[in-house]
């Protein structure tokens, strides 16, 4: 068996938090350098990106192993393409810009205007996410359901609530509310009896 010479194996690698830092260097494209869109990915470490310079060019890209596992393409993704000179149709991924770099770009007028960046994405350890848009499915309360399993995900463990004890009567103020809620709670929890194993 081979002498370990390094420092560790991906091991090691894998517990590192490497944070990308605040504000890197713009990397600009050069003569034989891209930009790009991410339209589609294919998987396999392969995407498929519309050309922003070439008239709209679909090319098959392929992410180079530098940026594999490290650096995470999205549709939609603005990219710099290393072009190949012996096939037109095919590129590689040299780099992803983020979208404040993206529209830095598109200001500076290495991108046009008329790309559209408002669906790019922040990915970053450290985006703030925003949850505004999911909407959330409540039971109207009627188990009518003939399915005779009922709900697969519902927990067996503790007892279930029913929703007809609560006032529903919204002329009533919210301390009125918040009273009725904690009565009818302290009301089932004192029929709940924990086992002592």
């Amino acid at each position: 068996m081979p002498k370990n010479k390094g420092k560790g194996g991906k091991n090691r690698r894998r517990g590192k938090n490497e944070n990308e830092p605040v504000k890197r260097e713009l990397v600009y494209a050069t003569h034989d350098q891209a930009y790009a869109k991410v339209t589609k990915m294919l998987g396999n470490g392969r995407l498929l990106a519309e050309d922003l310079s070439a008239g709209g060019k679909s090319r098959l890209c392929h992410i180079r192993g530098k940026l594999r596992k490290k650096v995470w393409i999205n549709a939609g993704d603005i990219i710099l393409l290393g072009l190949r000179d012996f096939q037109d149709e095919k590129a590689d991924v040299l780099a992803r810009y983020l979208p404040e770099e993206a529209k830095r770009l598109q200001k500076e007028g290495e991108i046009s205007a008329n790309v559209d960046l408002s669906t790019l994405v922040d990915n970053s350890a450290n985006a703030q996410q925003d949850y505004s848009d999911i909407a959330f499915v409540t039971g109207d309360g009627d188990d009518s359901d003939d399915s005779g399993g009922g709900d697969p995900h519902r927990n067996v463990d503790f007892p279930q609530q029913p929703n007809a004890d609560l006032p529903e009567s919204e002329s009533e103020s919210e301390e009125e509310d918040d009273e009725d809620y904690m009565a009818y709670n302290n009301n089932k929890m004192s029929n709940f009896v924990l086992d002592s194993d």
